[in-house]
Order: C-alpha cells, then structure tokens, then sequence
C-alpha cells in the first residue's frame, strides 16, 4: 500500500525531530558538562577539607546530613538562613504555585508533601488546566478583533502598494514586537531589579522559559531570603504570568491565521485533498491551533474582517 504524500512527510518530520533531540541533547552536553565536573570536584575538596578540619565528625554522619537538606531543597525547603525564611505554603505562595498547576508551568521548586495534597493537586489540575485555556481563549478572541482592525487599516493604507501576505506579515511583526517589549524586555528589567543575583539575561531567560510554559524552575522570583514583600510579589508575577499567557497566545493565533505560515497543515490528512469533514475539524480556523475571532449573540453586528485592498486602488494581486 502507497503511503500518502502526508504520512511521508510525517514520516520525514518525525525523523528531523529524533535528529533535533539528539543534536540538542548533544550541545547541552557539551556545554554544560565540563562546569558539572567543576563543580563536583570543588564539592568533592570541600568535603575533604571540612572533615579533615572537624576529626569529630564521621563520613556516614556528614552524608546523612547533606541527604537531609538536598532532600528539604528538592521540596523547596530551604535550610539557608537556620531555616527561618518563610513558608512555601502561606497565602501569597500558595497563590503562586496554583497559577503554576494551573497554567502548566510548574516550576517544580515546591510540591505538596501529604497525600492530601496530592490527590487535590491532581483534582485540582484536572479542573483548572481547561478552565485556563477557556479563559484565556476567551480573553484572546477578544484582542483578535482590535487586532484585526489593526490590520483592516495596515491594509486600507497600504494595500495598493504591497501584497496582503507582506502586510500580514508586517502586522505580524509589529504584534510580536509589542509582546517581546512588554512581556520580555520590560519586565525582565525590573526582574534584574528586584531580584539582585539575576542579571539582565536571566530575567530575559526566565520570562522566555515561564511564557512558554517549559517551566525549569531554576529561577523562581521571590525565593530569596530577604525578599521584602514576599507574598505581594508573588500575586503580582502571577498576575505577570497570566496576562504574559494571554498575549502569548494572541501573537500564535495572528501567526496561525496566515496560511502560508501555518506549516503543520503540510502533515495533516487534509493535505492530501480529502476533504473529511472530521479532518476539516483540525483545520487552524476552526480555532484547534489558536483562538479565531467570531461574533458572538451578544454582541453588535460587526462583520469579520479580511485583509482588503485600499477601495480607491487594488491590489497587486489581483492585478491582471
């Protein structure tokens, strides 16, 4: 039986995919790999040193102890400062790590330690992962449509002198734009200003890894121990998080909404020109890859835009 032109695709993507992973893999290794070694072989003295330096403690003592923190450390307890900083689970950090389940983030830092815990972390994940995304795409169907009207006017303007794919791309440009200056320069600055032991890339760095939900959680605000205001930052990077999301998700939808760049439509069955109405449903309008603006009942009669020419002069497209 021939294979389709999308299952060899498929087939061809899948294998670029295996060959990234591995490339990946291999990069991180070797850059990352020689400071590992460093640093084991500078705990590795130290540890020396310190027993040699206190003859009362035994080896199988030291271990045991250093198991104790790393353990503590793992469950976001830190043992820094006598143990005094405050809790991982008042009102303000608790606030934080739902929005981390929730938005699936999760840093990974702190997790519940009871069973109780837990199950209602599964519960409660379960619930509010969809709740999210129908928040959210809501709240992006919303921004579609001044965003649409944006690009009406890019085009009204400029539709006699480009192409309507230029001018789709140029509106891209300028949504990127907006979001990598308000969710990534911006923010990443006053990160770098709270947060004295990150520099000005690793605020860029964590605002990259938190908005596209990788979540490493080797940089978390608000975990160190003199953070004045602790509670209070916290509620507001989750607000940061949320709303960061949210135009996130505005900037894919734009970019799904231009056919000639919406390439996963290569490896769908549909490429094949069936025209299977359960196919046609994981079409990117139908809002599978990101939200789509579309009236709703409650709302005033505004018709969906499309990217048209300027009425005094037509595009070059449908220029003979």
């Amino acid at each position: 039986m021939a294979l389709s032109k999308s299952n060899v695709r498929l087939m061809l993507l899948t294998a670029f995919y295996l060959l990234f992973l591995v490339i990946g893999a291999s990069i991180f290794s070797a850059i990352e790999a020689p400071i590992e070694i460093d640093i084991i072989r500078d705990l590795r003295n130290e540890r020396a040193k310190f027993l040699s330096d206190h003859t009362c403690l035994t080896d199988d003592a030291l271990e045991n102890f250093i198991v104790k923190i790393i353990a503590a450390n793992n469950r976001g307890v830190s043992a820094a400062g006598n143990v005094s900083n405050e809790l991982n689970w008042s009102f303000g950090q608790s606030i934080f790590f739902s929005s981390t389940v929730i938005t699936t983030i999760g840093y990974g830092h702190v997790a519940p330690l009871s069973e109780g815990g837990k199950i209602f972390c599964i519960i409660y994940a379960l619930i509010g992962i969809p709740l999210t995304l129908i928040l959210l795409t809501a709240y992006v169907e919303r921004l579609l449509i001044p965003t649409t009207l944006f690009l009406q006017f890019m085009n009204s303007r400029l539709g006699h002198l480009y192409q309507p794919f230029h001018i789709r791309i140029a509106h891209l440009a300028i949504i990127g734009l907006i979001v990598f200056i308000f969710f990534f320069l911006i923010p990443a600055g006053i990160f770098s200003d709270i947060e004295k032991d990150w520099n000005y890339l690793d605020s860029i760095y964590y605002c990259f890894i938190s908005l596209t939900t990788t979540g490493l959680g080797d940089l978390i605000p608000g975990d160190n121990l003199h953070q004045q205001y602790r509670p209070l930052y916290k509620v507001c990077t989750t607000g940061y998080l949320l709303v960061g999301l949210t135009f996130m998700m505005l900037f894919l939808a734009v970019l799904y909404d231009i056919p000639q760049l919406n390439f996963g439509m290569f490896f769908l069955m549909k490429s094949d020109g069936t025209s299977d109405p359960e196919k046609m449903r994981l079409h990117p309008s139908t809002g599978l890859y990101g939200p789509k603006y579309t009236q709703h009942i409650d709302e005033p009669t505004i018709r969906h835009v499309k990217a048209v020419p300027h009425p005094q002069s037509s595009s070059p497209e449908e220029n003979p």
